[in-house]
């Protein structure tokens, strides 16, 4: 399995006027920590570019539990239970201290520069594998 996670301070412009965070900026969230997954990994998505890899998003949901507000400290957490073949399912968490506010869901297939669907490149597999303790 791998797993990261980031904190997130929520800014006034993330929230709407009655005062909560913005939906769509858990998204943005989501993205944040499945960067951080990658760093952590040793592959950077700025990497997996250069060498002509894409991870468009197929389908993306979020379920919101309870709200957060200006000012709150969030940490988002993200894993990847399978590794990936061709596809990656990401599940996330945000929490409030040791409240689950929101849980959501991506998924991504690696595509190459022409837009084909590819398998990871094998630098990818082998860096995931050994984070995973593989």
């Amino acid at each position: 399995m791998l797993s990261a996670s980031v904190e997130v301070r929520v800014r006034y412009q993330e929230t709407d006027k009655m005062g909560i965070v913005y939906h769509a900026n858990y998204f943005t969230w989501f993205e944040a920590a499945r960067i951080e997954l990658l760093d952590l990994m040793g592959c950077p998505y700025s990497s997996l570019e250069k060498d002509g890899f894409y991870l468009p998003v197929l389908s993306c949901r979020a379920d919101f539990l309870s709200p957060a507000h200006f000012d709150d400290r969030l940490t988002v957490r993200v894993e990847i239970k399978n590794l990936p073949l061709v596809r990656i399912e990401a599940g996330y968490e945000v929490l409030r201290e040791e409240e689950v506010l929101v849980t959501g869901e991506t998924t991504h297939a690696f595509v190459s520069a022409e837009g084909k669907v590819v398998r990871p490149p094998s630098d990818f597999v082998e860096k995931a594998n050994r984070f995973a303790g593989l």
